[in-house]
């Protein structure tokens, strides 16, 4: 009756071939990397913008000057935000009001003009 059972350490598990610490790869794994799994990209180093109306203390915002607003529309007519056209917060807002206040005195265009064809 000498029985001999196996040691309780080894199971029926194998693991998955591969390199030894490494996570098995496959269906059901989320992907590294960049979208759709590929390598990931490093976007190239872009200088901050700086707010053209505090590096430029005589430039003014007035929205009697459509020429100097129209910098900050886009050509279909909208406001181009802050992340875009670099202005300070406090600049931005002034810029927003002298744009809605010369569209609504006919200045400055409220849409971009459609081609009839």
């Amino acid at each position: 009756m000498s029985e001999e059972r196996p040691a309780a350490s080894t199971s029926s598990y194998q693991r998955p071939a591969g390199a030894p610490g490494q996570r098995p790869s496959g269906p059901g794994q989320r992907p590294t990397g960049g979208p759709g799994g590929g390598p990931r990209k490093r976007r190239p180093f872009q200088r901050r913008k700086v707010c053209r109306f505090c590096a430029e203390k005589n430039l003014t915002i007035d929205y009697k000057e459509p020429r100097t607003l129209r910098f900050f529309v886009t050509e279909r007519g909208k406001i181009v935000p802050r992340r875009i056209s670099g202005n300070c917060a406090a600049h931005q807002r002034q810029i927003t009001e002298a744009i809605k206040r010369a569209r609504n005195i006919a200045l400055l265009p409220i849409a971009a003009n459609h081609a009839v064809n």
